[in-house]
């Protein structure tokens, strides 16, 4: 693409996160658009196409989930084989229906992936070959949450799937995720880009956890371009969406059994793409295709222009070909018998599944619970992404992100037990230590804290009751104060988008989404709650860090800490109380 034409999209780009930042507050409401009888529909359904009910397991139905701790062991859970069962497993870690809350006559779902106000943007995609009980032949399918079945969208060949998926190990599918504006913009407006892709971050991160479960390997596909990503999903076939609400594109992943790489021949690395090729739907205008989407809202959607604009410019439309090693994977330790479930794991804490299912967003916390320095120090240890390793090599989940890190995190510590109430400072890849303190406050002291691991750069800044700031900053809502500890997301951003694109943009928010993703459940393990907190205000969290320019800026917040109940909600099963 020519340089001119990238440089006036990243203008955009630019411009638009400008705008956001200060008009946070320009919502509908506030032009008069929020209506509530004008909520879309949460649930996405393809009207026409044939639908695979998957099965509705009990905890200690195959396949059994692992102990929590076991999913963040190297080489600890056996493969599953891909089947309908595993794969039920897999959506229900991932983008299902976790319970149903009630207020009065109103009701609504909780899903396994979490989304901003609860709006659930994220819509799912499965790429696979035939598989007995599910169709005898490959096929392209659509997740729906509420019945949780596969709808089938398209037929594929065998021998054009083969091809497709050559480059990667035996028994590998694809898993994909779209985004419906309209689903966050009837709300929140012109931010809605924004919290889009926080939600398909959060289903990324969601994605890779439960099958790490599984005992698969998750990679995303980074360097592929969006419009091979919308031809593979069929999200661009207009006849299929007229009247409807349209999907964007987000991103393409391979999963596939971890076991099997290390059963490839000589026990050789293998070099993976972290792409697919423009042809890659093949003959997508001969194939099959089912069912045409349904509507979500009632009337036609509020237009956002600058929405649209961002989209455009932040659109990846260049193919990046490049590959990483995947190292063997050696068989499992344990054999997936002895990995534990829901009725006993050997003693290990709960289940990963039981983690999965609980998690929930905290309205409100009660300004009094406390946890050990232990356990933050050991929930930052699972955001690091380790750099120092390849990125095949890297922890579960970040050997699915196949971009260098670029997000840190400014934490507000209240209540932890050992560390000093104040401002710190987590640096997520510790080659950027020197840039972030050039670019702070020079006052700051960069003082690691007593107890903390050596390889877990962490740092006190300033000491000081951080409370009543942390919740000014985060739109003055007190659950930034009330909790153990707040943080916000600091993007090295200016330059990952002049160094990559203006398409990256997206992948700041996805990154941060999948940090957020792994806070929520180790607060569950944690025996406490957290939320993600889409509003606050971005040029005074700069202030309090010293940032003047837009090198650093902030994407994202979240807190943690012991939540209150509210009395008033009933929770109901998911479906029919057998998750």
């Amino acid at each position: 693409m020519d340089q001119g034409v990238k440089m006036d999209q990243l203008d955009q780009v630019l411009h638009y996160h400008q705008e956001t930042k200060h008009h946070f507050f320009r919502y509908a409401r506030a032009l008069g658009y929020l209506d509530w009888k004008n909520q879309p529909n949460p649930f996405r359904r393809y009207e026409g196409a044939p639908l695979a009910p998957l099965p509705i397991l009990t905890p200690d139905a195959e396949p059994r989930s692992p102990s929590y701790e076991e999913i963040y062991q190297p080489r600890r859970i056996a493969s599953q084989p891909v089947s309908v069962p595993s794969l039920s497993r897999f959506f229900e870690y991932t983008l299902a229906i976790s319970a149903w809350k009630q207020a009065g006559e109103t009701r609504w779902a909780l899903r396994s992936n979490p989304s901003s106000g609860n709006l659930h943007p994220t819509e799912g995609y499965l790429l696979i070959g035939s598989i007995p009980r599910l169709a005898p032949s490959p096929g392209l399918y659509h997740y729906a949450p509420k019945e949780h079945a596969l709808e089938r969208r398209a037929d594929w060949s065998e021998e054009e799937l083969s091809r497709l998926m050559s480059p990667f190990p035996p028994h590998a599918f694809l898993f994909g995720f779209t985004s419906v504006h309209w689903r966050e913009a009837w709300k929140y407006g012109e931010r809605a880009f924004r919290y889009c892709q926080h939600d398909a971050g959060h289903a990324i991160g969601a994605a890779r956890i439960a099958a790490a479960t599984l005992g698969w390997c998750v990679l995303v596909l980074g360097g592929t371009a969006d419009d091979t990503v919308a031809a593979v999903l069929g999200v661009d076939r207009e006849d299929d969406y007229e009247g409807a609400e349209r999907e964007h594109p987000d991103c393409l992943a391979v999963v596939w059994p971890g076991d099997i790489v290390g059963s490839l021949p000589e026990q050789a690395h293998r070099a993976m793409p972290l792409f697919l090729e423009r042809g890659a739907a093949g003959q997508a205008a001969k194939r099959r295709w089912y069912g045409r989407a349904n509507r979500l809202s009632l009337d036609d959607a509020v237009p956002w222009q600058i929405i649209d604009e961002v989209a455009a410019a932040s659109w990846k439309s260049d193919t990046e070909r490049t590959v990483i090693e995947v190292s063997p994977v050696r068989p499992a330790l344990r054999g997936g018998e002895d990995n534990g479930g829901d009725g006993g794991n050997g003693g290990q804490g709960p289940s990963a599944g039981q983690i999965i299912r609980q998690r929930r967003s905290a309205l409100a916390f009660d300004g009094k619970t406390s946890i050990p320095a232990g356990s933050l120090f050991r929930t930052f240890g699972r955001v690091m992404p380790r750099v120092e390793r390849p990125i095949g090599e890297r922890p579960m989940p970040w050997d699915a992100i196949p971009w260098e890190p670029t997000i840190h995190l400014a934490v507000f510590v209240h209540r932890v037990e050992g560390l000093r109430p104040g401002l710190y400072m987590l640096v997520r890849d510790p080659g950027q230590v020197d840039t972030l303190r050039k670019a702070m406050h020079e006052s700051f002291d960069w003082v690691r804290p007593p107890g903390c691991p050596p390889d877990l750069p962490l740092f006190l800044l300033q000491e000081g009751d951080a409370s009543q700031l942390a919740a000014q900053v985060s739109c003055h809502q007190a659950i930034a104060g009330d909790s153990a500890f707040a943080l916000g997301m600091i993007a090295d951003f200016e330059a990952a988008l002049r160094r990559h694109g203006p398409w990256f943009y997206r992948r700041l928010f996805w990154e941060t989404g999948v940090i957020g993703q792994v806070l929520y459940l180790e607060a569950e393990a944690e025996e406490v709650r957290a939320t993600g907190i889409g509003c606050f205000f971005d040029d005074p969290m700069h202030q309090v860090l010293g940032l003047k320019d837009t090198g650093f800026q902030s994407l994202y917040h979240f807190t943690t800490g012991g939540h209150v109940e509210d009395p008033r909600l009933t929770t109901l099963p998911p479906y029919g109380g057998q998750f």
